[in-house]
């Protein structure tokens, strides 16, 4: 109820927000995203508006002695950015804070139904349902400025957002239509059974391994390698490839 009364509020602050002139200093971080500039002018603008948005409504917070600076709230609102540049959203509007350390970091201690206490394990992002977006910065980083390794932590963490919009982590974000839902139902079983097999078999495919622990990691995982691995993915998956490219409204291998 509370966002229906503030919804118009909102509104009207984004569009003052983005009626101001883009902040000059963030340009040339912009401009050291290899994915930036392989985006056309229309891209462009719509990344620097969105990040802005983004910027501005969540709450950041410098985890581990981490200081925030234009350049990582730049980067990281970037790359989220760039899973929506096509598709209508309301800029990750469950995602209400975001958690930057330095480095990987240590999870909470876990209790067990017996009560045995077991530690934390080094992380280096997580995505909770309802609840934060949690990532290390040399991570964030290091996947915007290498755009062909495969992995990039901030496309995959925000992936499992997306898939969380409808409630469930199941790997199926909201989808247009029963057609739609139908071909990625399939296409998804398909494509991470094979992936299981591949992993359990030690053989090496264009999509990591980490995909086959279950389907919302294979989701993240996949739209990873969708934009970080574009062309690659669709001669060996092209049915996969199309189902992101579909959801996804783009086609990164055209822009590779």
């Amino acid at each position: 109820m509370l966002d229906w009364l503030f919804s118009p509020l909102r509104h009207r602050a984004r569009r003052e927000l983005l009626a101001q002139p883009f902040p000059p200093a963030w340009l040339p971080i912009l401009d050291g995203l290899p994915f930036y500039r392989s985006l056309d002018e229309r891209g462009q603008q719509r990344i620097r508006d969105d990040l802005r948005v983004l910027i501005a409504e969540k709450e950041w917070e410098g985890c581990g002695g981490l200081v925030l600076t234009d350049e990582i709230l730049v980067t990281i609102a970037a790359q989220a950015s760039l899973l929506l540049l096509a598709i209508e959203h309301e800029y990750f509007a469950d995602v209400r804070s975001i958690l930057v350390y330095p480095s990987a970091y240590r999870t909470m201690p876990q209790q067990d139904a017996a009560g045995v206490v077991r530690p934390g394990q080094a992380n280096l992002g997580e995505a909770w349902q309802r609840g934060p977006v949690i990532l290390s910065w040399d991570a964030a980083k290091g996947g915007a400025v290498d755009p062909r390794d495969g992995h990039n932590l901030v496309l995959h963490e925000f992936a499992h957002k997306l898939d969380m919009l409808d409630g469930l982590a199941d790997g199926t974000p909201p989808l247009q239509g029963r057609e739609e839902l139908r071909e990625w139902v399939a296409t998804m079983t398909a494509e991470f059974a094979a992936l299981r097999a591949a992993a359990a078999g030690g053989h090496k495919v264009v999509l990591d391994h980490y995909g086959a622990t279950n389907p919302a990691e294979f989701f993240a995982v996949a739209t990873e390698c969708f934009f970080e691995k574009s062309r690659q993915l669709r001669q060996r998956h092209p049915r996969l490839y199309a189902v992101l490219q579909d959801y996804y409204r783009q086609d990164p291998a055209e822009r590779a």
